[in-house]
């Protein structure tokens, strides 16, 4: 423990020092390709593209490059270096993980695909169960705070946009992969254009043995892509998916058993198209479809259910603009339904395996415009939505946000708004050996505002963002007395939340010419702090939310054609979890806090590339939720070939 609190010091006053002593020219972002201007960086943080600087909301955007660098095999992963993103870990390289934003919880941000929203109705456990290899992915977007005007009700707390690459760049791209624990992985790419069509094709594979009992793992992904070129800059864009899971569970849902086993297999497709200039229409047709067996205790009977979740539906939106600025209209309507052994009301008759059904229709309309005059930005716009759980009941969600831009450089943003999340099958439903589901939740409400500061040049980016968020009728599974043997879904009447962000990236080529123009260092700290009325209830998720998150990522060339990345990560949890010591239940724990240090080392070689990644490299024992521990020191390595 002495050389992780040695490095955490030194880390500290690397970042103290650097604050003090960096200078601040205006130029352009110079990385090893091309000058970007950060002004120009495009992100969907509204209903169409639009320039970062224009929007007043704290959005993150992660990019191939960085995707790259990263000593990642998933997704899941690779938000665990995002600023205030919380991964909650059950298995590594995409497994499972619960993903949160802003102390929310993983029913309560929205997660898209292409701009389609994705996110699982049944449970937020599945909502990245998507056909994604990290190699298909040209940038993740991440949305900080509720955005319901942009992606939906779902996104109370936050949006999490994948956006794959559309362009024929790569005509073809290999890669294999190998490590400890008998991981190992395959993953091919091949990009065509054919006539008015450009097409790809991508399959991935991988798997291991486990680094503990019963946390093997086999894990399939194949994802078509079709975008037809039309006149005058109009496109449609066709997407079809199949993604197949197979994993040991080992106490995923509960201490007492470890022996938990799930089979997944996901469906999905949208039709996606961008018509006009002035006036753009944008018409979306969506399906997913989630399959689960989840076995409690691994190829028996024994607490066995099926589950089948089918979302599908369609937006239409309407974009003008004109002098007066930019206005648009969109409507979604959203069906989800679930055929299940567990969830839901009984069927007259058992369709096979399936004896319970529930269904749920979202319609929701949405205006907003945004005027952008001299050095402000403003948009207002409301969001009407109406559910069919709420017989009756149409819910209004308001929007304000505003941005100064003082210079080229530095600006000021703030933004209040309100947003809504309906109960998910399983908190409705799920009542088993270990846990008892209420009919009666109602959806949860919030208000939030937020203020930041942003500064860039081609020298320093940095940020600084406080918000507060006004949560009512959270829902969350608790208990009344640690005695009892089962958790229960139930609305806290209140968690209230407030929190700074704040982070800063050099590049450190212009202060240190000798670390090569390439080289960036990048720190990022959340402070967060809750206040609930949950009296003395024990909380699962809503109350053991990520107080303190500290990152640094540090890439830079060595010779020629090798780089590292080096990555760190602090995080203290607050809350309690009941920890088991041979299946019995010992006593309740704080979270302890944790550090890890990942390494990955990158030499190119032509169209080849040699990756070796060297994870948890002082060998921590921590975990994310209580009695799932996660993997120690594990080494892996790659060969990818490109071919342009």
């Amino acid at each position: 423990m002495k050389s992780i609190f040695k490095i955490e010091r030194l880390l500290l006053l690397a970042v103290i020092f650097l604050q003090v002593v960096t200078p601040v020219q205006a130029q352009t972002v110079q990385d090893s390709t091309r000058q970007v201007k950060l002004d120009e960086v495009m992100v969907t943080a509204a209903k169409v593209e639009v320039p970062i600087n224009q929007t007043a909301k704290f959005v993150t955007v992660i990019t191939k490059d960085q995707i790259a660098a990263a000593p990642v095999q998933s997704i899941q992963e690779l938000l665990a270096y995002a600023a205030n993103v919380d991964v909650i870990q059950r298995g590594g390289h995409g497994v499972q993980a619960d993903v949160s934003i802003r102390g929310g919880t993983f029913d309560e941000n929205a997660v898209l695909l292409n701009g389609i929203n994705v996110s699982n109705a049944q449970t937020g456990h599945y909502s990245f169960d998507f056909p994604i290899n990290l190699s298909d992915i040209e940038r993740i977007e991440i949305i900080h705070g509720p955005a319901a005007l942009i992606y939906g009700s779902s996104a109370f707390s936050g949006g999490i946009n994948i956006i794959t690459k559309k362009e024929v760049s790569e005509r073809l791209y290999a890669k294999l992969e190998g490590g400890m624990h008998q991981m190992g992985g395959v993953e091919l790419r091949g990009t065509s254009k054919v006539g008015i069509t450009t097409n790809s094709m991508s399959f991935g594979y991988s798997s291991s043995g486990g680094y503990i009992a019963n946390s093997d793992y086999d894990i399939y992904n194949a994802l078509w892509q079709t975008r037809f070129h039309l006149k005058k800059d109009s496109k449609l864009d066709l997407q079809l998916g199949y993604n197949n899971k197979h994993y040991g569970a080992n106490t995923f849902y509960s201490a007492k058993y470890p022996n938990q086993y799930e089979r997944i297999s996901n469906y999905l497709g949208s039709l996606k198209g961008e018509f006009g200039s002035a006036l753009k229409v944008i018409p979306i047709l969506f399906w997913d479809r989630h399959y689960d067996q989840f076995d409690l205790i691994k190829n028996t009977d024994t607490g066995r259910n099926y589950h089948r979740n089918d979302t599908y539906g369609g937006n239409l939106i309407f974009l003008y603009q004109s002098v007066l600025g930019t206005t648009s209209l969109g409507g979604e309507l959203r069906r989800e339904d679930i055929m299940s052994s567990l969830l839901g009301k009984p069927l007259s008759e058992p369709h096979g395996k399936y004896k319970m059904y529930d269904s749920r229709t979202n319609t929701s309309v949405t205006l907003e415009h945004t005027v952008n005059w001299n050095r402000f930005v403003v948009s207002a716009g409301v969001l009407l939505n109406h559910n069919t759980l709420l017989s009756g009941e149409y819910m209004f969600f308001p929007s304000v946000s505003v941005t100064y831009k003082t210079d080229d450089h530095f600006s000021i943003s703030s933004s209040w708004s309100k947003s809504t999340r309906m109960p998910t099958f399983t908190d409705l439903y799920y009542t088993t050996e270990t846990h008892n589901g209420n009919e009666g939740l109602k959806p949860e409400r919030s208000e939030s505002v937020d203020l930041a500061f942003k500064y860039n040049t081609s020298r320093v980016r940095a940020y600084l963002t406080g918000f507060l968020q006004w949560g009512r009728d959270m829902i969350d599974w608790v208990k009344d007395d640690p005695s009892e043997t089962k958790w229960s879904s139930w609305n806290l009447s209140t968690l209230n939340t407030q929190g700074l962000e704040m982070g800063v990236d050099f590049s450190m080529g212009q202060f240190l010419p000798l670390l090569g123009n390439s080289s960036r260092l990048a720190l990022d700290y959340t402070r967060m702090h809750s206040k609930h009325d949950a009296k003395n209830l024990i909380s699962i998720y809503a109350l053991n939310y990520l107080r303190d998150k500290f990152t640094v990522r540090f890439t830079h060339p060595i010779w020629k054609g090798l780089s590292a990345g080096w990555y760190f990560r602090y995080q203290k949890r607050m809350g309690t979890y009941e920890r088991y010591v041979d299946l019995k239940k010992v006593g309740d724990e704080p979270y302890p806090a944790f550090s890890t240090l990942d390494l990955n080392l990158n030499y190119t070689c032509k169209d080849l590339l040699f990756s070796l990644n060297l994870n948890n490299l002082y060998n921590t024992h921590y975990f994310d939720l209580g009695n799932v521990p996660q993997a120690g020191f594990w080494l892996s390595g790659s060969v990818s070939y490109t071919l342009r």
